[in-house]
């Protein structure tokens, strides 16, 4: 009997499990993951002391900046799931140096991030790098190694509610940001240069200045308090990642563009 309920596990594992549109296997389908993010989304919302929404009326500028930067993005012919994702980005309204991507294609920028970063090819930079993040579906590939196969496969038979309701808070309680493997970081940097690179001719953003965001970052972090770069202790950066970005923009040809520094401090500065 428990050769037949392996026997039977296997079956209905293989029919759960999708193929991304890169070919790599993940145990959640398309719908699953935009099923997911929306509940982590409802998780956020739903919690507004730790997670205040910037003000959207009182913040036009600001939203539309950081929409039209996705939007430049998504552009890109290097997306996966433009359409089966629902892309959209909120704006946290607390000084965290934080951003992460949910599954499905939710996007969260804290305000103390935007202030960080230093143009807005910094910002579009990290905007791709995030986007690539749930583009390549990484956060369900993870949560698969972290949570195991038989926990998620009987949320998706909706066997276990209360388990997602959990993973959902426990995931929003620590930032909503899961530690992504050396693989996956890389592969988001990759793509982040190749985003920005293939929108060119919308917007002419220098591809590497995401390097000048991490390494400002990494410099300041040596001197701040523990605790403060919660993005650089989710997103770890060395001397490889930076050479492989290095690597990855010279096979792009070493293209160049700009940083647009003045607009983003002008935006920086109506949240000050």
């Amino acid at each position: 009997m428990k050769h037949i309920n392996s026997i039977i596990l296997v079956i209905i594992i293989a029919l759960f499990t999708s193929c991304s549109k890169d070919g790599d296997v993940n145990f959640f389908t398309v719908k699953d993951d935009v099923a997911f993010g929306a509940q982590l989304d409802s998780t956020i919302l739903a919690d507004p002391n730790e997670y205040p929404i910037l003000n959207e009326a009182q913040n036009q500028e600001v939203y539309k900046y950081v929409r039209d930067i996705m939007n430049r993005v998504l552009q890109s012919n290097e997306i996966l799931y433009k359409e089966e994702f629902k892309w959209q980005v909120r704006v946290i309204d607390k000084n965290v140096l934080n951003a992460f991507a949910a599954p499905g294609g939710y996007l969260y920028f804290y305000t103390g991030f935007l202030k960080y970063c230093r143009s807005e090819a910094e910002f579009a930079g990290v905007m791709a790098h995030e986007i690539a993040h749930a583009d390549r579906r990484h956060s369900t590939e993870t949560l698969t190694k972290v949570y195991g196969i038989q926990i998620l496969l009987s949320i998706l038979m909706g066997q276990n509610p209360s388990q997602l309701e959990q993973i959902v808070a426990v995931l929003a309680t620590n930032g909503a940001a899961l530690s992504f493997s050396r693989k996956h970081e890389y592969q988001a940097d990759e793509y982040s240069l190749r985003y920005l690179n293939s929108i060119k001719q919308i917007r002419n953003y220098h591809p590497t200045a995401i390097i000048d965001f991490f390494d400002h970052m990494k410099e300041d972090s040596l001197t701040t308090p523990n605790g403060s770069f919660e993005f650089l202790r989710t997103h770890p950066y060395d001397d490889n990642r930076k050479a492989n970005i290095d690597k990855i923009w010279k096979s792009l040809g070493s293209p160049t563009g700009n940083r647009f520094e003045a607009e983003h401090a002008a935006i920086v500065a109506k949240l000050n």
